[in-house]
């Protein structure tokens, strides 16, 4: 990737990622899904990981909880093995908010605004 498309990634992932933590799940999916086709391997990975948890918020919103539960858990395990790679947020910490929220849903337990997934800046 030359400097100019590692640029335009850097700044569509900065905008990805305010809307995500914005709860704009659908915006942050479309945001997200434009960077997964610009990149690959283990930073494919994540994104497409980020991109489900996305869709899984998208669906929790709807009252969906069997599919938010499903791709959440599909996000998580693409994530957690990955959480060396660099993208600018803080891997480790989303994992555990992940593991924590998966715990919450496939058990049932009430939801709180502290619950929802937030990808913090290193």
């Amino acid at each position: 990737m030359n400097e100019e498309s590692t640029n335009n990634v850097q700044q569509s992932f900065f905008i990805a990622l305010n809307l995500f933590n914005k709860h704009k799940w659908y915006e942050a999916h479309d945001a997200f899904e434009e960077i997964w086709n610009s990149v690959d391997g283990d930073e494919r990975q994540v994104i497409q990981g980020i991109l489900q948890v996305s869709v899984s918020q998208f669906h929790l919103s709807k009252g969906n909880l069997n599919g938010a539960t499903i791709l959440l858990g599909e996000g998580l395990g693409r994530i957690k093995t990955r959480t060396n790679i660099n993208l600018g947020v803080d891997l480790d910490s989303f994992c555990l908010c992940l593991e924590n929220l998966l715990r919450k849903l496939q058990y049932e337990e009430t939801l709180n605004e502290k619950d929802r997934p937030f990808l913090k800046p290193l």
